[in-house]
């Protein structure tokens, strides 16, 4: 499997991407547009939205460990989510 390169680093925050696809995503609908922090590159892997289509020509990228508020997903809570994340569902994120 080819190397994919990491975008993000550990302490970036990145923002999840919004839109609801017609296919299947590994990226929970909770956690469409939110913003969470890079807890670690995990490594690469071909996109799993493309190989559950059954198609080989899934684009290989990087996974990160992101970690979210339970506040930020839910509007309440006091404890964190950990979710693995594909490259290309991340952006990111401008927090001043």
């Amino acid at each position: 499997m080819p190397e994919a390169a990491a975008l993000f680093s550990p302490g970036d925050t990145v923002r999840t991407y919004g839109h609801d696809p017609v296919h299947h995503t590994r990226l929970p609908r909770y956690a469409r547009g939110k913003l969470g922090v890079v807890v670690e590159p995990e490594g690469p892997a071909p996109l799993a939205d493309l190989r559950s289509q059954g198609r080989d020509d899934a684009p290989v990228e990087m996974i990160y460990a992101v970690r979210f508020s339970a506040r930020e997903l839910w509007g309440e809570g006091d404890h964190e989510v950990v979710l693995d994340l594909s490259q290309s569902y991340l952006e990111a994120a401008d927090v001043r």
